[in-house]
């Protein structure tokens, strides 16, 4: 598993994480894998394109897996 660290930030959004990791080649794919029911925090489906995702979240898609930490 991969972690992500804020770097001092409270909070990243779900769509952004995906294309900050690379999971999606832009924002747009990244919402729409987020609207296709594709992505999941803590093991469930989030359909929210703008959740904050904090530290000590998990977020899954495609086979991937990383642990957001401060």
């Amino acid at each position: 598993m991969n972690t992500f660290h804020l770097e001092g930030r409270s909070h990243v959004t779900l769509s952004n994480l995906l294309k900050i990791e690379g999971w999606c080649e832009s924002g747009a794919a990244a919402k729409h894998a987020i609207d296709e029911g594709r992505v999941t925090v803590d093991g469930q489906v989030e359909l929210r394109k703008r959740n904050k995702i904090v530290a000590n979240q998990v977020v899954r898609f495609a086979g991937n897996t990383i642990k957001v930490v401060e």
